[in-house]
């Protein structure tokens, strides 16, 4: 047991690949690509740098020496600076031109552009595996009638599967948020001190050409088609929060659906999984919380401000850039990108094995459908050659009084018994029980399930066919 605070994203909710994707060591390996990025791209237009310099770079891109940096960086108080040196240490015949011409944020906005396309991928994965889950659930139950809500009171019926698509349009949505995201980011480029390139232009005598060749070189080298045209001292810090709003909307997703999910196992209907030892409460041994959902729902409060960290420092960089960006960049974006992680993965657990009970929902179906189908009974009793108003009247007062009998005493809902006894209806229980078949009140659910995965869901599935596959990793 460490004696220091870790983070419980990385203790207990992400999942190992994320939280190596945000490790100190991706970070400065990551450092290290740029600036052998940039002195290859240097080389290429002509600056005296040496193959044997460029191989001796090349050689020491992961063996970080953290200890000899944390040194440099407690006496120089900059962490760049610290790493160049450090870096210099390994490559002694490469350290005159490592940084050459740059500024801190060629290789710490580089870096972090390039970790957040990264991220992005493995979120954009995750979600996808979270939609081929609930296409599976909502295939499997789209036939499956159950009582739908309104204001959480009882409305009209829909199935399992037409309600998990209301799950699976929301996961859509991001997924479509993702790939642009993605698609957006650009390389921060070479940029100089304040964005002018001015370094640059005296590294190559006055050659404009050779600066822009350079920067699309760099760009090229870090798997960007293309640089961000203009930048201050650092790339857009709008760019973070339009990265943020798309994690945020994952968040309300994840809520919505962990949310109902919790509603659910309450009433019994449908419930998350539950390991064979796996303990409720510790006062309770009865108890089947819904721990995974509730942890969903947690964390996705958290998720869903993240934006605000980066509308506030977006909103107060001064002129070409102020430092107050950088702490607060440091933990807002790490931990944005661990908590939409671990929500997925906990969205991906509970359906990759969900427990449907048809026979509870079947139960709490009967119980209010009677009060459903008088819209129908009145229809019927017209086509006999009723009156419509004063049936309409007869049904609301037995409806009435049914449900002052559910409510005050308890007992069954007898609305059906009455309408059969009253003879302003005129039709028997038989042909009453006849319009109560639950399949007449769903409507176009089970072919609107067939549809929506067949013109939407699909296409995203197979579009990101080799994302399939993947599993949660619930470790605790």
């Amino acid at each position: 047991m460490t004696t220091e605070y870790v983070s419980p994203f990385v203790e207990r909710f992400a999942t190992r690949e994320m939280a190596q994707l945000w490790s100190a060591q991706k970070k400065f390996s990551t450092w290290r690509r740029c600036w052998i990025a940039l002195a290859e791209a240097e080389q290429e237009q002509g600056l005296p740098i040496t193959d044997e310099q460029l191989a001796e770079m090349r050689a020491h891109v992961d063996d970080i020496d953290f200890e000899a940096a944390a040194r440099f960086e407690r006496e120089l108080r900059h962490d760049v600076m610290a790493h160049v040196h450090t870096y210099g240490l390994v490559a002694p015949k490469a350290k005159p031109i490592i940084h050459l011409g740059a500024t801190s944020c060629f290789v710490g906005d580089n870096t972090d552009l390039i970790l957040l396309r990264e991220a992005l991928e493995i979120i954009l994965t995750k979600a996808v595996n979270v939609l081929d889950k609930l296409r599976v659930f909502a295939e499997q139950w789209k036939d499956l009638p159950t009582l739908g809500y309104t204001h959480y009171q009882p409305a009209q019926v829909v199935t399992v599967g037409k309600r998990a698509c209301l799950w699976a349009q929301d996961v859509l949505f991001d997924i479509e948020d993702l790939e642009r995201a993605r698609d957006r980011l650009r390389c921060r480029g070479v940029k100089g001190t304040t964005g002018t390139q001015a370094s640059f232009l005296a590294l190559f005598d006055g050659d404009h050409g050779k600066v822009l060749a350079l920067e699309a070189r760099v760009s090229e080298k870090l798997g960007f088609d293309r640089a961000y045209a203009v930048t201050g001292q650092t790339y857009p810090r709008k760019v973070d929060t339009q990265v943020l709003q798309v994690l945020a909307s994952i968040g309300e997703s994840v809520h919505k659906f962990a949310t109902d999910m919790r509603l659910l196992q309450n009433l019994k209907e449908i419930e998350e999984p539950f390991e064979s030892k796996q303990i409720g409460s510790s006062a309770m041994a009865y108890k089947r919380n819904p721990m995974r959902c509730e942890r969903a729902c947690s964390l996705a409060r958290y998720l869903m401000v993240a934006p605000l960290h980066s509308e506030f420092t977006t909103a107060t960089q001064w002129f070409e850039r102020t430092l107050d960006d950088s702490a607060i960049r440091r933990i807002s974006l790490p931990e944005a990108f661990l908590a939409a992680d671990a929500i997925l993965n906990l969205y991906l657990n509970v359906m990759e094995n969900p427990a449907v009970y048809p026979k509870v929902i079947e139960r709490h179906l009967r119980a209010e459908l009677p009060f459903m189908a008088t819209e129908n009974i009145l229809m019927a009793c017209v086509k006999r050659g009723g009156d419509r108003q004063e049936l309409h009247e007869v049904i609301r007062t037995h409806s009435q009084a049914a449900a002052q009998r559910v409510k005050m005493e308890g007992a069954d809902n007898d609305l059906l018994e009455r309408l059969a006894r009253d003879p302003a209806i005129g039709m028997t229980e038989t042909e009453i029980e006849a319009v109560l078949d639950m399949k007449q009140f769903v409507g176009r659910a089970p072919e609107q399930v067939v549809e929506f995965i067949a013109n939407e869901v699909q296409p995203v599935l197979s579009r990101h066919a080799d994302r399939i596959g993947g599993q949660s990793d619930v470790r605790v």
